[in-house]
């Protein structure tokens, strides 16, 4: 079997059982486990390694997605694994009182008020894709768990609130410029 030529995708927008499907399926998977985890044990290298390998597997789903062709699936999929690790991870460390609940519920009104306008968007017939903006600030919000679950910061509490602000602000700039950019395709149709 002759392997695709460059710019040959292997999967049509309606597939399903794709390779970065997988991957996202397994990174929620592995999600709920971690969750438990951080909850039961919060800081140390056994959940910061398996924070490390859930988040750090989106790179790779999505590398999977541009080399094999995206798909509708993988579209709803991977915002869908994000939202369940992130804010499944902010949840556990603020109900253990490692963050502060405020922030954790302006990035999940962000979240899913995004969503829901991107769901509207959709309907009308506007894609709105992932922009930069909001590759930085899935990192960012990563980054704010991450920084709590490794044992060399677990007791730097300043530089943790630091990052989970940055994270906070870096989510509600790219959700207006979602809104900015959704808002100038809503009025050309």
């Amino acid at each position: 079997m002759m392997a695709p030529s460059v710019g040959t995708k292997r999967f049509g927008q309606s597939a399903l059982a794709t390779p970065a499907n997988a991957v996202t399926i397994t990174r929620i998977l592995i999600a709920l486990p971690s969750l438990l985890l951080m909850h039961s044990r919060g800081s140390g290298w056994a959940t910061c390694g398996l924070w490390f390998v859930v988040t750090t597997s989106d790179s790779l789903d999505g590398w999977l997605a541009r080399r094999d062709g995206a798909t509708r699936s993988g579209a709803f999929l991977d915002p869908v694994a994000d939202k369940i690790i992130v804010l499944g991870g902010m949840a556990v460390m603020a109900d253990r009182g490692d963050i502060w609940w405020w922030p954790v519920v302006i990035i999940a009104l962000r979240e899913f008020g995004i969503s829901a306008y991107r769901s509207v968007a959709g309907r009308r017939g506007i894609v709105m894709p992932a922009l930069k903006l909001g590759k930085y600030k899935a990192f960012l919000q990563f980054s704010a768990i991450g920084f709590v679950l490794l044992p060399w910061t677990e007791r730097a509490v300043g530089w943790q609130q630091i990052v989970l602000l940055s994270a906070a602000v870096l989510t509600v700039i790219s959700g207006l410029q979602i809104l900015q950019r959704g808002y100038v395709n809503w009025e050309r149709k």
